[in-house]
């Protein structure tokens, strides 16, 4: 018997272990700065895109973010909901291709947004995160759509979510830009209705958010497990030593 609660006993702390590394890895997956829209789909109009912000130094709060929009496949028109505390400012370029609309050519189009905390008591506090909106007017036909973005903290650091993933690897780079999938425009209708399901993605990966989701509630079951382990040894431990 006493063999048999010192093996519950150690597949208790191995299983509690793999708990931990696996919350902890969820955890760092989910911290990216992201994007989501879902239901957009390509050509799609009048499409509410946001994009999430979390704050990962222990520290420094997030007084900035810049995000960089597409302009091979650019956006019709972007809309900026505004923010309560911080400032934003757009920036638009010339492009070398006019839209065609059936309002007529657009040969302008948003290149970067900026946000910027209006003091340092407005910005995203360690442990917390925010959401930052915008409307597209029309996406482009494309299947999916990068945003590079750079994230300053207060304490003057910045982290460039810039990165995209290698052709044909899985490995996922430490600091991937946001990444939005759009569905076919013929599953998916214009302004973000769709019949199907929308595959959304929040980095370079399409499986990291859910990863992430799994990765917690893996999480969650293996520290039930250890609990259940640990209570079962202790039971074992108290009738021994109540046997004469």
């Amino acid at each position: 018997m006493a063999s048999r609660a010192g093996r519950i006993t150690r597949g208790s702390v191995v299983v509690g272990v793999f708990a931990l590394a696996t919350l902890w890895g969820a955890a760092a997956a989910s911290a990216h700065v992201t994007v989501s829209a879902p239901g957009a789909s390509s050509g799609g109009s009048d499409q509410v895109i946001t994009f999430r912000v979390p704050t990962e130094s222990a520290t420094a709060s997030t007084v900035g973010l810049q995000v960089k929009l597409p302009t091979d496949t650019p956006i019709a028109s972007v809309l900026v909901a505004p923010h309560t505390g911080w400032t934003e400012k757009v920036t638009s370029v010339k492009l070398a291709k006019p839209i065609v609309t059936d309002d007529g050519n657009i040969t302008e189009a948003v290149s970067t947004i900026t946000w910027k905390a209006d003091t340092p008591a407005d910005g995203i506090k360690p442990g917390e995160f925010d959401q930052f909106v915008v409307i597209a007017g029309q996406l482009p036909t494309a299947r999916s759509l990068t945003f590079p973005a750079i994230q300053t903290y207060s304490d003057g650091t910045t982290v460039s979510w810039i990165e995209t993933q290698a052709p044909g690897s899985t490995d996922e780079p430490e600091h991937p830009a946001p990444v939005l999938s759009l569905t076919s425009s013929g599953t998916g209708s214009p302004g973000g209705s769709s019949t199907a399901a929308p595959t959304v993605t929040a980095s370079t990966s399409s499986s990291s958010s859910g990863t992430a989701t799994t990765g917690v509630i893996l999480g969650a079951i293996g520290v039930l497990l250890g609990a259940g382990a640990l209570a079962v040894s202790l039971a074992v431990s108290l009738r021994r030593r109540r046997t004469p």
